[in-house]
């Protein structure tokens, strides 16, 4: 959302960024604000708390409650921004650009006003897909789902018959935990909400989804892909979003002299994002499957990332300790440069959208350990889809791991080679000036343009 704001930022926008109290405290402290705003002079912040109390753990009682209580709370004070931003300047803003996995009180006040939205979903194209058929879902008997049996394939959404199975259905529609049923019925509204907004943006490209894109115009008249959207923000100014690259983590640098000691595409880069826990028998199965491997591996192991033990952060260096001469691990990496790194072979990764867009476009095979929501249609669309990596969902088994990392590195998989080859080459392509990604942007932002021309000559 932030990079997507710069971008129109540049393109002489007046932007209001609207985001929780919360966050915009962290993202506050992890940058320079005197000069992001030398950058971005018309740039602005709001906050507006997200009903939690300040003295609470995020995501609070769980995260369904969390986007609850944020959803309840935005819709109100979405309106008071919007009477605000019309009282200082005399007329509200041209568009709302809202974030698609909870744009109901956008597109509530939107139509209020009387000003257009455009749902932005950080999805893929063929999740959002996917959540627009919830409801097909439980009509059609898959939810709950109806045995044991996790392969079997799912019948109800078009275009996906033969794709999807059970296990590949976002998390959630496990109803496996307490709130799974809460996030399933929230995720349902806000689809439906959605459903109502002028346009849809999508942080995709056209070649990688072009079956689901047109399938997703059949409920919105225009839909603009513009990914890989970390790479369109470079395009025109290598500098750009330095101030974003990292918001909450401090970078490890080092970790690339590392690299750069290790031949060509020999190492295995391992990261399950920013919000994975695991186990410590997960993280000892990861560990034995690497090591057995005989791979080279750079592991990025944050110290919240261990839960249910009483130090981890000494299992942390012991873990360190016995990695030395293996590996290395640190505790975040400047991702994107790591995947464009000549010695990295392979990502063994958890699957989000933006992590799956970054491996595509620096053509880093991927091995696929997927966690929540999304990220179970992302992998299998990555093992089966557009086969360009292995998907080793709901296990972590130590022998599997070593497989599958010898698999990449020894290069035995020829389709995922060539395939990964050409859709990274596809990915490069559409961010360049008159690609297909940098002129959907392009007519993104003319359209507002129309837009705010038309409003000015109907006040006129």
């Amino acid at each position: 959302m932030l990079k997507l704001a710069e971008l129109l930022s540049y393109a002489s926008f007046q932007i209001t960024f609207l985001n929780t109290e919360y966050f915009h405290h962290k993202f506050l402290s992890s940058i320079d604000i005197h000069a992001f705003s030398r950058r971005f002079p018309k740039f602005q912040f709001v906050t507006i708390p997200d009903g939690i109390p300040p003295d609470s753990p995020r995501p609070g009682k769980s995260i369904a409650h969390s986007l609850i209580s944020l959803t309840d709370a935005a819709k109100p004070a979405v309106v008071e921004v919007l009477v605000s931003l019309r009282s200082k300047s005399g007329r509200p803003p041209t568009c709302i650009i809202a974030d698609g996995i909870m744009s109901s009180a956008a597109v509530a006040a939107g139509e209020e006003f009387g000003i257009p939205v455009l749902a932005f979903r950080t999805y893929s194209a063929c999740c959002t897909w996917t959540y627009f058929h919830l409801s097909n879902l439980i009509e059609g008997g898959e939810v709950p789902l109806p045995d044991k049996d996790m392969d079997k394939l799912v019948t109800c959404i078009p275009g996906l018959e033969n794709v999807l199975r059970h296990r590949d259905l976002p998390s959630f529609c496990r109803l496996e935990k307490a709130d799974d049923h809460l996030l399933y019925d929230f995720f349902i509204a806000q689809a439906s909400a959605m459903r109502r907004a002028s346009a849809l943006i999508l942080n995709t490209f056209e070649q990688l989804e072009t079956p689901f894109i047109s399938k997703l115009a059949s409920i919105f008249s225009k839909i603009y892909t513009i990914g890989p959207l970390h790479c369109l923000s470079n395009a025109d100014d290598p500098t750009a979003l330095a101030s974003t690259k990292s918001i909450f983590w401090q970078e490890e640098k080092g970790c690339l002299t590392w690299l750069d000691s290790h031949p060509s595409k020999s190492v295995v880069f391992v990261s399950f994002g920013s919000v994975v826990t695991f186990t410590l028998d997960q993280m000892l199965e990861f560990w034995h499957g690497l090591v057995n491997s005989g791979k080279p591996f750079l592991w990025v192991i944050r110290s919240n990332a261990i839960i249910g033990e009483d130090d981890p952060r000494k299992i942390l260096e012991d873990l360190k300790d016995n990695t030395k001469g293996k590996g290395s691990i640190v505790s975040w990496a400047p991702q994107e440069e790591v995947l464009a790194h000549p010695a990295v072979g392979a990502f063994l990764t958890h699957s989000g959208w933006n992590s799956t867009l970054e491996s595509i476009y620096a053509g880093v095979p991927m091995i696929c350990w997927p966690l929540f929501v999304d990220q179970y249609v992302n992998s299998r669309c990555v093992s089966h889809v557009w086969r360009v990596g292995f998907d080793m969902k709901d296990s972590c088994h130590r022998s599997i791991v070593e497989k599958m990392v010898r698999d990449v590195i020894e290069m035995k998989n020829e389709e995922i080679m060539k395939s990964m080859e050409e859709i990274s080459k596809q990915a490069q392509e559409s961010v360049k000036e008159s690609g297909p990604s940098y002129c959907n942007l392009d007519k993104m932002i003319q359209d507002i343009m129309l837009v705010n021309l038309e409003n000015i000559n109907r006040r006129d």
